[in-house]
């Protein structure tokens, strides 16, 4: 996937940059212990403000240790996982962004203001937003449904499991409740653009307007079952645009139904906008909500 790669090189850069710019400072503490390297000596009185500023700050030895070890080798390892492709350099190329931006922190506490540490600041900023991004687009292109594992789903029940997923998390959310409950199973589609990061935002831009996203028409009537099991996306806050098209078009024959409504969203709560918006169209037996984070999902309800 042509964004996974982006954002992994983008993410490899920063732990490469600040890894190797950490070990340079840090072997150049060691070896001048004084800072002259640096030309960092009168920055070592503003240590005295640190716990055991007279054992471990009375030159640049320890400061340097810590360098390499904090930022430097950390950085390194997670620049080897990341090559190797391993979702452990996703993971902690992430963690090091904020790292780097705590050890930057207690800078801003000793110091006195200066240019290098804001920029410093920045990139620790800018590696934990594209390592969190690389790390969600991982799981995402390597996330795993396989339809078959689902044997209790039904083809001569009166409940029908309906549900919209852009991705596949919705989906397997949906072939779990339609498993669990022994259900039929539909798929709302759309000849919207909904695929890639172009449907995202395009997704997006129907979700900001709480807009409709027109369906096509379902292989199965509604009128042949009891019950109505709808599993849906959170769009901005609020269900998806197929799901709301689907709902709108069909409240008439859905009121003499039973209605269960099961959410996915990425937050960690369940927006009451999305539950009030359903409620305004149709009436619900129940709710269930989903959370999906960093390419999981984890039941809430």
């Amino acid at each position: 996937m042509r964004k996974l790669k982006v954002l992994k090189g983008i993410l490899l850069f920063w732990c490469l940059f600040i890894g190797l710019g950490a070990m340079v400072g840090g072997v150049s503490m060691l070896i001048a212990p004084d800072g002259s390297i640096l030309h960092m000596q009168a920055m070592l009185p503003y240590f005295a403000v640190l716990p055991f500023s007279d054992v471990l700050f009375q030159d640049y030895i320890f400061s340097g240790i810590m360098l390499i070890i904090v930022n430097g080798i950390s950085n390194l390892i997670a620049s080897f996982l990341l090559i190797k492709n391993k979702k452990a350099g996703f993971v902690l190329g992430t963690i090091f962004g904020f790292t780097l931006m705590l050890w930057i922190t207690i800078q801003f506490i000793i110091f006195p203001p200066n240019i290098l540490d804001n920029c410093y600041f920045t990139f620790g900023v800018l590696q934990l937003f594209f390592g969190y991004n690389a790390l969600v687009c991982f799981n995402q292109v390597n996330f795993k449904f396989d339809e078959a594992a689902y044997k209790n789903i039904s083809k001569k029940s009166k409940t029908l499991t309906v549900y919209f997923s852009r991705m596949k998390y919705t989906k397997r959310i949906a072939y779990m409740t339609a498993d669990r409950e022994g259900s039929e199973i539909t798929e709302l589609k759309t000849d919207e653009m909904t695929e890639g990061t172009l449907g995202f935002w395009w997704c997006g831009r129907f979700g900001m307007h709480m807009w409709q996203m027109k369906t096509r028409e379902l292989e199965v009537s509604l009128s042949d079952y009891d019950r109505i099991i709808i599993v849906t996306p959170i769009w901005v806050f609020r269900m998806c645009a197929p799901v709301r098209d689907f709902i709108i078009r069909n409240k008439d024959v859905l009121l003499q139904k039973k209605v269960d409504v099961v959410f996915n969203h990425f937050n960690p709560w369940l927006p009451k906008g999305a539950v009030n918006e359903v409620k305004k169209y149709i009436t619900v037996n129940s709710i269930e909500s989903w959370t999906t984070m960093l390419g999981h999902t984890f039941g809430l309800l």
